[in-house]
């Protein structure tokens, strides 16, 4: 029984309002998540799961509501922790960092988290996942780190430089045959706006 699971890296957030539990969408992350709507409307999605960062959960909130469905959240999808919760680090910093951590996947911050500690408890959760809604469409509203880091454990050609790759938003659906990943494919980028 195949399972679809649709990775919905979250839209441009501010780096300059709330922390990185709380802060939101950018006027253009706003009007980007409506191309995520359209683009995942006709999807016929089952269940929308997400990250408990805002900005995750906004960038499907307006899909999942057209759909009439709720988001369910889960602590374990959060992005990798950095430091300590409440501090937003700046882009260059933190990608110089991810660099570094991908060069050793033990190393971390204080009060972070290494990518061994985010990539065990993320997949473990997106199993839990799979098996629970096994055969269904899942949306999962996240982050560009920890959706490199589950889809880099069903395939390691996802790393750091597929991470730099990816925008802001962005979607890959991920088709599972139990929990086997049989298909990749980026399905953002194909879309065309008038």
């Amino acid at each position: 029984m195949t399972t679809y699971i649709y990775f919905v890296r979250h839209s441009e957030s501010s780096k300059s309002e709330g922390n990185e539990r709380t802060r939101g969408l950018t006027d253009k992350g706003k009007l980007d998540s409506r191309k995520i709507t359209e683009l995942l409307k006709n999807e016929e999605i089952d269940t929308f799961i997400s990250s408990p960062y805002s900005r995750a959960m906004m960038t499907i909130e307006e899909v999942a509501q057209q759909s009439g469905k709720e988001i369910l959240v889960f602590e374990d999808l959060r992005e990798l922790v950095f430091s300590r919760e409440d501090m937003v680090i700046p882009d260059k910093e933190v990608y110089s960092l991810v660099n570094k951590m991908f060069m050793d996947p033990n190393y971390k911050e204080p009060y972070g988290e290494s990518i061994n500690d985010c990539q065990r408890r993320s997949v473990a959760r997106l199993k839990e996942i799979i098996k629970n809604y096994k055969g269904q469409k899942i949306a999962i509203g996240t982050h560009g780190l920890v959706m490199t880091l589950m889809m880099r454990y069903f395939d390691d050609q996802y790393g750091y430089e597929f991470l730099m790759k990816t925008s802001k938003p962005d979607v890959y659906r991920l088709e599972f045959n139990g929990e086997e990943l049989v298909n990749t494919q980026r399905i953002y980028k194909n879309v065309t706006w008038g």
